[in-house]
């Protein structure tokens, strides 16, 4: 039996894989079960219910964010405290978090819960779909406080050293999403309204069992205790997570902005299309992101122990395997588009036509969306959250909603799919100066 990769290790590309493979599988089993949730809207409940589902559900991404803040943010001050060899110190951190994650997810809700109707009329819901968005927005909102801790736990779990963990706890949260799927959806005929339930079940399952692995005595780094306010500790996390906080506040505008296009556009089917699209291109960049996610606490490992050597290994092997992985997403993207989209919408052929050809078209960005993605998620792990951010936030809010905005005016519908592709390379700019900017800085450039 092999011993456990610590933090700690020189790392080979094969150890590399073996410590990130864990969380990529994590990642693509999320984004599977979110898409199996689709599937069962979609071919049960109908076009008009997933319209509902993808309407409303940037709002519920945008209520969750400080769940992503605290998690890739904690993760890398912790890991880095570690690094420092101040283990009772990041265990003071983790603890801190944790009970001010479910915290904010209790507020959030509550804050959320009295807008619904009134954001999804902003979000272009007509009478047909106001009920629904409401219903579900509603059943998640209950479950804000567990999704908030699921998320954190997500990022926490590799910085404890546990990322197989990780992955197990995520097949049990989203093995069971699946199955109530098919018994509320398909067996009691609950539409809508039973996906709601089984993703809220799904999130309660995905936060109690790491936050008992936590709470007893167990062998991880991390042990959760007393909390302890550390204002100082709060505000490092914050700022090496607002580059999350600009990401997924982005996304989630920028989501609704492609609805409230495709819904003048097109109508149900542009945001049904949409939704597939979306569901099938996480499950691509899913890889890239739980790449990032596994390999970032070996940077901020490295980073507190002022190891250059090895940021500079780990940067270089991680930036070829991000571009084996984009070349590989876009020839898959380009031949299964149609396969994929036939599984939510083969029932309708106009529809299935439209997602095919937007989803070969939103494919060629996976080219360049891992190296963009991978240098928002290294700055982050350097505890740089302001080159985090500002990457991030030009990838998504500037050039894609620039370009979801203005391209449909010269290109049609079309040029809602190339937005995408342009935010991509125009990202890309800056990615490259920003590290080659700061590789002098941290050591990862020679």
């Amino acid at each position: 039996m092999k011993r456990p990769i610590l933090l700690s290790d020189h790392f080979t590309i094969g150890k590399l894989l073996r410590f990130t493979v864990p969380s990529m599988v994590m990642m693509v089993f999320i984004s599977i079960y979110s898409v199996v949730d689709g599937f069962f809207v979609s071919n049960f409940a109908g076009t008009t219910s997933f319209a509902a589902l993808n309407l409303i559900f940037p709002f519920i991404m945008f209520l969750s964010v400080i769940g992503f803040v605290f998690g890739a943010g904690g993760t890398a001050l912790i890991a880095k405290t570690l690094g420092e060899g101040k283990p009772v110190e990041a265990n003071r951190i983790f603890s801190m978090l944790v009970y001010l994650g479910a915290i904010c997810g209790v507020l959030f809700a509550a804050i959320g819960w009295p807008f619904l109707d009134e954001v999804s009329i902003l979000l272009g819901a007509d009478e047909a779909l106001l009920g629904e968005c409401v219903m579900y927005g509603r059943i998640l909102l209950l479950a804000m406080p567990f999704f908030m801790l699921e998320i954190m736990f997500h990022s926490m779990l590799i910085a404890a050293e546990k990322p197989n963990l990780g992955l197990i706890v995520t097949l049990i949260a989203g093995g069971l999403n699946m199955a109530l799927d098919a018994l509320f959806i398909a067996g009691f005929g609950w539409g809508l309204k039973g996906a709601a339930w089984a993703t809220a079940l799904s999130q309660l399952s995905g936060a109690t069992i790491p936050l008992v692995y936590f709470i007893v005595p167990n062998k991880s780094r991390l042990q959760l205790g007393r909390p302890v306010f550390d204002g100082a500790a709060l505000r490092l996390t914050c700022f090496n997570g607002i580059s999350e906080f600009f990401s997924n506040i982005s996304a989630a505008m920028v989501a609704m902005f492609y609805n409230y296009q495709l819904m003048k556009y097109i109508g149900e089917d542009g945001v049904a299309a949409y939704g597939v699209v979306m569901y099938v291109a996480f499950i691509f960049a899913a890889v890239n992101i739980g790449y990032g996610m596994g390999s970032g606490p070996i940077v901020s490992f490295h980073y507190g122990a002022g190891n250059r050597d090895e940021l500079r290994n780990v940067f270089t092997k991680s930036m070829m395997l991000i571009g084996i992985m984009g070349l590989t997403e876009f020839l898959f993207a380009q031949l299964l588009a149609r396969p994929l989209s036939q599984v939510f919408v083969g029932y309708d052929p106009d529809l299935l036509a439209l997602t095919t050809h937007a989803l070969r078209i939103y494919g060629i960005s996976f080219l360049l969306m891992g190296f963009n993605g991978y240098a928002s998620a290294f700055f982050t792990a350097l505890n740089n959250g302001l080159v985090s951010a500002l990457i991030s936030t030009n990838r998504t809010m500037v050039c894609e909603t620039l370009a979801v905005l203005l391209l449909p005016a010269i290109f049609g519908v079309n040029g809602i799919w190339y937005a995408i592709i342009f935010a991509e390379c125009a990202a890309l700019v800056l990615t490259v100066t920003m590290l080659m900017r700061n590789g002098s800085r941290y050591g990862y450039l020679r």
